[in-house]
């Protein structure tokens, strides 16, 4: 799709907006703000405990196998490509030490893979948005762990598609396999299932 210089400046605009919003409702209201190429994404509850101890788990089993110069970062600041109009939050973000010394958000490019635990509340965002918004961005893996089922996938291979780049290779695994993300393996053992 060609947009044009007036198309261009007005989705500029919409997406300050967006944007300015979101910095406004930090520490506001509950739940996670984010932006799509839909709009504004509000999961509203706060990640339960199985989401939690997922995403700690995930971390420090990447973090075991990783080269010391990367990361598995669980924090802020968000990722975020203005001209495309995303600015996403993954729960675990593998990226390179040095590429953290920025001001402000993260470009998505620097990273090496997003990681998200399925929220209860809004699978949707995680198994359709973020599977559409990640390769759009240039995010070359995405993993997905779901503790509604006990399973999850593994995305990699951007290729463009007449919708946009999408991931053309998925792995889908089970709690309890040994999974391949990137260039490490780690264990699906002991995450915990939503009750």
């Amino acid at each position: 799709m060609t947009i044009a210089p007036d198309d261009a400046r007005r989705d500029a605009r919409l997406y300050q907006v967006m944007r300015d919003f979101v910095s406004s409702m930090d520490d506001t209201l509950p739940g996670k703000f984010e932006i799509t190429k839909e709009g504004i994404v509000h999961d509203m509850m706060a990640p339960a405990g199985p989401h939690e101890l997922t995403t700690l788990r995930v971390r420090k089993r990447l973090e075991k196998v990783m080269p010391e110069e990367l990361v598995a970062h669980t924090g802020t600041p968000d990722v975020e490509d203005a001209p495309e109009g995303i600015m996403r939050h993954p729960d675990v973000m593998v990226i390179a030490e040095v590429d953290m010394e920025v001001e402000g958000s993260f470009a998505p490019r620097t990273l090496i893979a997003a990681i998200e635990v399925v929220s209860r509340s809004n699978p949707d965002n995680d198994w359709v948005s973020k599977m559409r918004d990640y390769p759009l961005v240039g995010i070359p893996l995405y993993a997905i762990f779901d503790p509604r089922t006990g399973s999850g996938a593994v995305l990699s291979d951007i290729h463009p598609t007449p919708n946009g780049p999408r991931y053309a290779t998925r792995k889908d695994f089970v709690y309890g396999e040994d999974i391949t993300i990137g260039e490490w393996t780690i264990s699906t053992d002991n995450l915990p299932r939503y009750a």
